[in-house]
């Protein structure tokens, strides 16, 4: 039984964050990046906090959870979510999905220097593939010295995507001490507060100016609500019932579901570099992702 809920779970976050990378483009027509993601970010804290007061549990973190929590709502939400929200208004949302789950990939070196889960060949040779799927789907800019706003928002998303890396690392060094629940909410606090003051230096124009429109708005529901509050929650209770190396293979749909969607909504071109960039980034997923197989004992 536990193991169909997993299987269900991976499914719905991997609709949910397949589709997420559309939402947000829709929302960044009427909302400037870094106050879209301040949005989104206090709603979904909203969305956890009435969750721990309906079971009860604790709100406020005690000791040294202040700066854990602290740490990582710097890498989690000012790292990756802000930096990829800012990158996404100069790269079409499919091609955004892909470079962003180069995240398992990026994971593998850092576990290898921070957690003592050392390389082997497999994910050696994960990490040349995923590699040639970042060239393939950038790599035609750079031999053409097009330097554009396209290449600096895919630079953009895939340092995010190191950001992304190092929360996770972090996180399964300390998560196990603390409730996923509690540690997500203060994550979306401190990074909320942090990214207010940032926007409301950098855009307060455009927070004067603001008219958000229906499509923005529910955009906005549904990458607060379900792209950050229900799909992490449901993450980090499948990284607790399964293998990290196996929930990682399950993300290599949601590039592919970025692509779709944003083929499909927006009208956005698949070209060939880009499926078999996709491809590559998958395969890379893929070996890297694999668990080590144990000697048999004799």
């Amino acid at each position: 039984m536990k193991k169909v809920k997993v299987i269900g779970m991976i499914g719905l976050i991997s609709i949910i964050w397949g589709y997420l990378w559309v939402s947000m483009k829709v929302g960044l027509q009427d909302i400037p990046p870094f106050f879209f993601t301040t949005l989104r970010l206090f709603i979904g804290a909203l969305v956890l906090i009435t969750v721990l007061i309906i079971r009860r549990k604790p709100i406020l973190p005690k000791g040294n959870e202040w700066r854990r929590f602290f740490a990582l709502g710097m890498l989690m939400c000012v790292g990756y979510y802000a930096l990829c929200t800012y990158g996404i208004q100069f790269v079409d949302s499919g091609i955004s999905s892909v470079l962003v789950y180069t995240m398992p990939i990026i994971v593998s070196i850092l576990a290898h220097f921070f957690l003592n889960e050392r390389l082997n060949w497999l994910k050696g040779f994960g990490l040349i593939v995923g590699a040639a799927g970042l060239t393939t789907i950038i790599g035609p800019k750079l031999l053409h010295l097009s330097w554009n706003l396209a290449l600096f928002g895919e630079i953009v998303i895939v340092v995010s995507a190191f950001f992304w890396s190092s929360a996770n690392v972090y996180t399964k060094k300390i998560g196990r001490d603390h409730d996923k629940i509690k540690m997500t909410l203060w994550q979306l606090i401190d990074g909320g507060i942090i990214l207010l003051i940032i926007s409301l230096l950098k855009e307060h124009h455009e927070i004067a100016h603001l008219s958000i429109h229906m499509p923005s708005m529910l955009a906005l529901l549904y990458s607060s609500i379900l792209g950050t509050a229900v799909a992490f929650v449901g993450w980090n209770w499948v990284l607790g019932n399964i293998e990290a190396s196996i929930a990682s293979i399950s993300l290599m749909s949601v590039p592919i579901l970025g692509l779709l969607f944003g083929s499909i909504q927006l009208h956005e071109a698949i070209t060939r570099n880009v499926i078999i960039g996709a491809l590559f980034v998958c395969l890379g997923i893929l070996f890297t992702s694999l668990p080590k197989k144990k000697p048999l004992k004799g």
